[in-house]
């Protein structure tokens, strides 16, 4: 899928545009594709622009050494309401821990173990004796879509995120993934997120962006999608804002008389 959040699109003729958190225009320095060269400008990012996982991580996380009790681990993801913990040895990152491998080595609840049994119990084991051993990593200049696959692939909800160095310099999350999704997608600011299923050949995205500028629409963000469309086609979702609801409709209408509407989807801010 490609993201290519905006705001305004430039016209056919036009070399600059005016982001509304920066002051002063931005030159087009690079072509576009064909199709889209027209719409999209070319901006310098800003940290909070890029889909880089340095932009996302947590930097500097808690960590815990390997010879850390149980119950040290236990106590720290309560306190921070962690679910999970790299764990370093001399400085090295040799592993992680999670809430579900404290679960998993916890004693069960039918045990008839009393309190002081349990708590010398847990106290002695350390968490190197528990913890996933050389666990998955990402660099910090992966992208977070890369870092979503590989949380997707391998059934994992983190990450830790290592340098050129290989050294331990933050962790990335799904609830990071989802940030990074919200901002990317502009879905925070609500308006309409018009999708459609689009003939894959050059200039019809313009047409859709044209009709849409014509009745007055802001644009949030333009995406991309080759996976659910049928051959010969994709699907192209964009979110635009400052219409009315009878705006909406008309421009519903009048997309759904030369192209494939899939929906027309109003979100409040």
């Amino acid at each position: 899928m490609k993201f290519f959040p905006f705001s305004p699109i430039i016209g056919p003729k036009e070399k600059e545009w005016h982001s509304p958190r920066r002051l002063g225009p931005v030159r087009l320095l690079m072509p576009l594709p064909k199709d889209e060269q027209e719409l999209l400008a070319a901006a310098r990012l800003t940290k909070e622009d890029t889909m880089l996982i340095r932009d996302w991580m947590t930097r500097e996380p808690i960590t815990v050494n390997d010879d850390t009790s149980m119950i040290k681990a236990i106590h720290i993801m309560k306190q921070h309401r962690f679910r999970r913990l790299p764990v370093m040895h001399q400085g090295q990152l040799v592993g992680i821990i999670t809430d579900r491998d404290m679960k998993e080595a916890s004693p069960s609840k039918a045990t008839t173990l009393d309190v002081h049994e349990l708590y010398y119990l847990l106290g002695e084991l350390q968490v190197k004796e528990i913890m996933t051993r050389h666990p998955i990593t990402v660099s910090m200049e992966d992208t977070v879509e890369h870092a979503a696959q590989i949380m997707l692939e391998n059934t994992v909800s983190g990450l830790p995120v290592v340098d050129v160095h290989g050294d331990l310099v933050g962790i990335i999350t799904q609830s990071d993934v989802f940030r990074a999704f919200m901002h990317i997608t502009g879905i925070r600011q609500g308006g309409v997120q018009f999708a459609l299923r689009l003939e894959d050949k050059p200039g019809l995205i313009k047409e859709v962006v044209d009709l849409l500028r014509e009745r007055g629409a802001r644009f949030v963000s333009l995406l991309t999608s080759y996976t659910s469309a049928r051959e010969g086609f994709r699907d192209v979702y964009i979110r635009v804002k400052n219409l009315s609801p009878e705006e909406i409709e008309a421009a519903k209408a009048e997309l759904a008389s030369r192209y494939e509407v899939l929906y027309a989807r109003q979100d409040q801010a």
